[in-house]
This record gives structure tokens, sequence and C-alpha cells, in this order.
């Protein structure tokens, strides 16, 4: 009834024939095992979000260094305009902006002393918040007003 395959040695003893018996069930096993790993498509789906989520963490860190790398580029290009900027204004004028920066000094220390006094509560805990904030987030506001220095001058070149 059934016949051994051509390929195969057919077993001359008991113990040869259980240990063949035995591969099979283990060879059967690991393909019964294979197949339910691929009709699995829960998890799957679980491995191919974990991959994807990881190249993308991969991604955002080579974009976030990118752009650390191009603020850094702004910033020094910024401060290379503002210098240029500075070493062509005469004396003259220089002396007066550091007159009216001193006086405006002066007078944001006044507003500030008449703003504790007359400002309600409130609004006054809403502004440190807000100044803090400022404070937290130094750096990127320093980026910002770097990109808009820049970008003012480079319109100001083109134009003039």
């Amino acid at each position: 009834m059934t016949q051994p395959p051509h390929d195969e040695p057919t077993a001359t003893s008991t113990e040869e024939l259980r240990e063949q018996v035995e591969q099979t069930r283990t060879a059967l096993g690991e393909t019964v095992q294979a197949l339910a790993a691929k009709t699995d498509v829960k998890a799957r789906a679980q491995e191919k979000a974990a991959e994807v989520k990881e190249q993308a963490a991969t991604k955002a860190g080579e974009l976030k260094e990118q752009a650390a790398v191009k603020a850094g580029e702004l910033k020094a290009k910024a401060a290379d305009l503002a210098h240029q900027a500075q070493d062509r204004l005469p004396d003259p004028v220089k002396d007066k902006a550091t007159q009216a920066a001193g006086q405006a000094r002066a007078r944001a220390a006044q507003a500030g002393q008449l703003w504790q006094e007359k400002a309600p509560e409130p609004v006054r805990e809403k502004t440190a918040r807000g100044a803090q904030l400022a404070r937290d987030n130094r750096k990127l506001l320093l980026v910002a007003a770097s990109g808009a220095a820049v970008v003012w001058l480079a319109c100001r070149r083109w134009k003039g």
C-alpha cells in the first residue's frame, strides 16, 4: 500500500524506522511553524510597524542633526553680516546708538516698575510665564531672530 520514496533508503531495523519517523515529524513541525508565522497577520503587521518606527526615528535624528548644522551656519552668517554692518557705521552713529540704547534701557526699567505697580496679578502671572517660556526657548528664538535678520539684510542688498 505505501511505498517508501525512491530517494530515501528504507529502514533496515525498527530503530532506524523510528529515527526516520522522528526526523519527518521534526521537519513537518518546522514547516507548520513557518506556515503559521506567515499567516499570523497581526504579528507580521507589528513587526513591520516596529521596523517603520525605527526607520522614522533614524530619519528624524538625521533631520534634526541637519537642522542643527544649518542653524549654526545661519547663525554664523548672521553674525558675520551684523559685524560687517557694524564695521561700516561711522563713529558718531555708533555713539548715538550706544546713547539711545542706554536711554531705552532706563525707560524699559521705568516701564517695568510702573507695570509692577499697576498691572493686575493674573496679568503679571501670565506675563511671567511667557517670559519664562521665552527664556527656556532662548536658542530657538535666537535662531529665528537671526534668520529674520539675514532675510532682512539680504532683501536690503537685493533691492539696493
